[in-house]
């Protein structure tokens, strides 16, 4: 929070504020800044997605209700913390996770419920492309499913006029122009080299592949959202999107709406890794690094080319699951510390968790998180496991220990491939709930990844600060700005510099030691869904 309560004040009641919105896997969060991107107050909905159909999905109902309780909590916070609620805002972005596959007819109606990144129902769309374009092609690429749609000839394809993703989706909804940012588009169909527009090439023989399989009157660039350039005009918050964000009628239209963005590009923003050899980590449910790269970024297996905010180059690792395990654990310890008599909150669950993993050890212990299927293993579906050597005592620190590295297992298998071949990576910057608690989860995550990593105390805010810091730059924009995004983002006193944890090495012997028996033990997790249905 800012310390001048005066110009806090002042901000919100002349509405040169920003607001950034990101729809997580969990959470609706919605963040407050100024023109320095101080975070002036913060709003949630939780919120998570079901099985449905064998698609893992988010009903778009609860896209618009859970957009006005984030705002509405906002707004809450907002009037406690300066005794004023906006009435009106300066400028506006949309987040949201990306990629899956939101189809829509030519009256804008949805035509199969939203399939989400979590799912892995894409897997012969994905080797298909691949072998085609002589590149990893990600499953959750809305690429993959739009491809899947065809080979499954899928009824809806005959009535298909548009795709896009969550944030372009609600974008529009707010008033925007159908477009996105080029780190959201990339999770689309891939980039030019430059982020400027869709690799024409890929799009041509994306057509030709569709045609083979019987869509013959498929042109995959008229379904696609164009590209906005970072700060450039995307749309007017129009008389729906202000009464769909605020249904009492109270926050007014007109705010500038700026491209919408993937929560990859704004977790770049909030950590502000956008020069080469940085980038950052983001813990969540799924749980994902982005490096920036120098030149082109390398073609390999399972590492994902995407894009900054201003399109330059990104080695991406993605894993599908993150921390889910971890919070429900939590939840069963917050439950049991309930029925005690002695009531915690969520974060204090996870403080206490966290503190007794400080000075334990995970010898003997192996935790296997995966809720969802694993892409990078080749997992089609998930069942989260705990093992112990038999003699190993069962302790709450050695527990949680190993739930922590098994969070960051796979990430830290693929972080291994882009140093093999040349990736440089001077420093990570680490985002997400996890950090709001300090200490042992900075630290293992230096260890397990072998490479220093930084933490801000906005680092719990993840990406809809992010979000905002995209919108008031949109803003300054507006206003005459016409420094790149780094730099200005480099200028902005609202946002710390954080704290910087190097690899222990004795936290990296532990590391590689227990991701030798995790590797080991892997047949474990692959035979689970066969016999847990």
């Amino acid at each position: 929070m800012t310390r001048d309560r005066d110009a806090a004040r002042s901000a919100i009641q002349d509405g040169s504020t920003s607001l950034g919105i990101e729809l997580g896997s969990t959470r609706i969060k919605a963040v407050l800044v100024d023109a320095e991107g101080t975070i002036l107050a913060t709003g949630a909905h939780g919120w998570s997605d079901r099985l449905e159909d064998g698609h893992w999905t988010y009903s778009l109902d609860d896209v618009a209700t859970g957009l006005a309780a984030a705002y509405a909590a906002l707004v809450l916070d907002s009037t406690r913390a300066w005794g004023v609620a906006p009435a009106s805002l300066g400028a506006v972005g949309v987040s949201a996770m990306m990629h899956g596959y939101l189809a829509f007819d030519a009256d804008d109606a949805l035509l199969v419920p939203f399939r989400t990144w979590r799912n892995s129902t894409t897997g012969a769309a994905a080797t298909l492309l691949g072998s085609t374009l002589g590149r990893s092609m990600p499953l959750r690429w809305s690429a993959s499913h739009l491809l899947q749609v065809v080979l499954d000839r899928e009824e809806h394809l005959a009535r298909l006029a548009r795709i896009t993703t969550l944030a372009g989706h609600v974008h529009v909804l707010l008033g925007g122009h159908p477009v996105l940012g080029a780190d959201d588009a990339s999770g689309m169909f891939p980039l030019l080299a430059d982020g400027s527009d869709y690799d024409g090439a890929v799009l041509d023989a994306f057509d030709r592949l569709a045609a083979e399989h019987g869509a013959t009157d498929l042109r995959v660039r008229e379904l696609l959202p164009s590209i906005r350039p970072v700060g450039e005009d995307a749309g007017t918050l129009s008389d729906a999107g202000a009464a769909l964000l605020d249904p009492t009628g109270r926050l007014l239209p007109g705010a500038a709406l700026c491209p919408p963005e993937g929560d990859a590009g704004t977790g770049m923003v909030a950590t502000r890794a956008l020069e080469p050899g940085t980038g950052n980590v983001s813990v969540g449910t799924s749980i994902f690094a982005m490096v920036v790269v120098d030149g082109e970024a390398p073609t390999l297996p399972d590492v994902d080319v995407v894009a900054t905010p201003e399109g330059a180059p990104v080695a991406m690792v993605h894993c599908n699951n993150g921390v889910s395990e971890l919070g429900a654990w939590a939840t069963l310890l917050g439950e049991l510390s309930e029925a005690s008599g002695h009531r915690m909150e969520p974060d204090e669950t996870f403080a206490a968790m966290l503190s007794a993993a400080n000075d334990a050890t995970s010898e003997g212990i192996v935790a296997y998180n995966f809720v969802a299927g694993e892409h990078a293993l080749g997992l089609q579906d998930g069942r989260p496991i705990v093992v112990r050597a038999a003699g190993t005592t069962l302790t709450l620190g050695g527990f949680v220990r190993a739930q922590l590295l098994s969070a960051f297992a796979t990430l830290q298998q693929g972080m291994q491939v882009l140093r093999e071949h040349g990736v440089r990576v001077d420093e990570l910057v680490a985002h997400g709930g996890l950090f709001r608690t300090t200490g042992i989860a900075q630290r293992m995550l230096a260890a397990s990844l072998e490479a220093p990593v930084r933490v801000s105390a906005s680092a719990g805010e993840g990406g809809a600060w992010g979000m905002a810091l995209l919108a008031a730059y949109r803003l300054a924009r507006v206003e005459g700005e016409e420094r790149p995004l780094r730099t200005w983002l480099q200028q902005r006193s609202g946002i710390d510099a954080g704290t910087v944890v190097a690899a222990d090495p004795a936290l990296v012997a532990e590391s590689r030691a227990y991701a030798d028996r995790w590797r080991a033990a892997l047949p474990l997790a692959r035979l689970a869904p066969e016999v847990v249905a």
